[in-house]
């Protein structure tokens, strides 16, 4: 079995032992479930597809489903918008898949570094590109999180920060729930990118090295990061909520802008406007002083 149809294979069963059987509508029939979830027969069922055709496609046989057989396997299991472009990913439907070329290395435009130092005394913004590598943060972004530019190239990896430094474990207030989501968004891309060498060599080394990592890795969940709030505990401005959202940059759909801010007149907006004030003093100053 290929690494792919072993992916399918995998995230199949995991979706179909997450779904409610009163909630896909199917009624009670008697039987004791031994297991959570659906059988494969009614998974099979809800899709319009025979059960061993739906077996085989669980087991990672290597057939072609249609687009519409996935979708209405995506539908059967309740799968929400990113799990199912994971599934199409998984079975190679996707709609302009590229031609397969080495993966060139990415580096930030001269213009979005101007971009992000624009953005330098109000908003902390972080370009992020394949694996999660950081290509790009303003002071305020280091300031907030770590000095990404001050790490060697190989640690300069956000979802290898949040796990292996314990400076980000002290950082978020909700660790398991950022955690977590930079692993979703993680397997999300793994089907997706390019350089799928880099990525199996972050993988394995993040879960050798974090259990909680190698834990949630193989509940093969898939989240799309496009927005959402992170609490924080900052060493010099202490606690504070920041939203963010995500913009895809035009020419690479690999790389994305994460911009931050805060509600307007609340102590997290305050707190933000505390920390501006350390960088105006130099580019690592206040990571410097949060270290002392």
């Amino acid at each position: 079995m290929s690494p792919t149809n072993r992916e399918l294979a995998d995230f199949l069963k995991r979706s179909r032992a997450q779904c409610d059987p009163e909630r896909a509508g199917l009624p009670p029939d008697g039987r004791v479930r031994r297991v959570p979830g659906l059988r494969r027969e009614e998974v099979a069922r809800l899709a319009g597809v025979s059960a061993d055709y739906y077996a085989r496609l669980e087991q990672g046989r290597s057939i072609n489903p249609s687009a519409a057989v996935v979708e209405a396997v995506g539908q059967a299991l309740g799968l929400d918008e990113a799990s199912l472009a994971h599934l199409r990913d998984l079975v190679g439907i996707t709609a302009t898949r590229p031609p397969s070329r080495a993966p060139s290395v990415q580096r930030l435009r001269p213009g979005l570094h101007r971009l992000l130092d624009s953005l330098d005394t109000s908003v902390p913004a972080l370009v992020l590109g394949r694996q999660s590598a950081v290509l790009g943060a303003n002071r305020m972004a280091r300031a907030l999180f770590a000095d990404f530019d001050a790490m060697p190239a190989v640690e300069r990896n956000y979802t290898r920060w949040l796990f292996l430094d314990q400076d980000a474990h002290d950082l978020f207030v909700d660790w398991d729930v950022q955690a977590r989501a930079a692993v979703e968004n993680l397997r999300l891309d793994a089907v997706r990118e390019s350089d799928r060498r880099a990525t199996e060599a972050l993988v394995t080394e993040l879960r050798t090295r974090s259990d909680d990592f190698d834990r949630w890795w193989q509940q093969h969940r898939v989240h799309q990061r496009t927005h959402g709030s992170k609490r924080l505990r900052h060493p010099l401005v202490g606690e504070l909520t920041v939203e963010y959202e995500t913009l895809s940059l035009p020419g690479d759909g690999e790389t994305t802008l994460f911009l931050y801010t805060a509600e307007p007149g609340s102590a997290s907006a305050q707190a933000l406007s505390l920390l501006a004030s350390w960088t105006l003093a130099g580019p690592s100053t206040a990571s410097r002083q949060s270290r002392d």
